[in-house]
């Protein structure tokens, strides 16, 4: 039986709720992933991804060098313990349509990152195909306050 331990990435760079958005992106520039753990200490309290300093901080207009990870950071992220079997952190992956899920240890403190790609590794080639088309699978956007930039198509403001 695999367990997460076995595949997952260790050692993940991971970032205070008080760091700002600019000191974020700068770190995703440089180790060049789009998301990012956000810890208080080495306890689990969030995760910042491009899309959320995107559509959190700059489409809201929000200055990236002041705002903190804190106002823009997902809350209550999904996780799996280092122990667990890696087919059930792998369809936590499918069920929330994740492809990285922070692993943390019995008290909870962050120790890795499993992502789609550790996943593929240890599957067959037909097992990780299917986890790739579950988590793929198309969202329903949310259109609720759609902004004028959505356009009509959206339901937005037409220009």
């Amino acid at each position: 039986m695999t367990t997460v331990k076995d595949v997952m990435t260790r050692g993940v760079r991971s970032l205070s709720p008080t760091d700002t958005v600019q000191f974020a992106a700068q770190a995703m520039d440089e180790l060049a992933v789009g998301s990012v753990p956000i810890c208080d200490g080495q306890k689990l309290v969030g995760m910042v991804t491009d899309r959320d300093i995107t559509i959190r901080s700059t489409a809201q207009g929000l200055p990236a060098d002041t705002t903190s990870l804190s106002q823009v950071m997902s809350e209550g992220v999904r996780w799996c313990y280092e122990d667990q079997t890696l087919e059930e952190a792998a369809r936590q992956m499918c069920d929330a349509q994740i492809r990285r899920l922070p692993v943390v240890d019995r008290e909870k403190r962050l120790v890795g990152v499993l992502s789609l790609g550790d996943v593929a590794v240890k599957f067959s080639a037909e097992e990780a195909a299917q986890a790739l088309r579950d988590i793929s699978k198309p969202a329903e956007p949310d259109r609720r306050g759609i902004s004028a930039a959505a356009g009509s198509t959206a339901g937005g403001a037409t220009p």
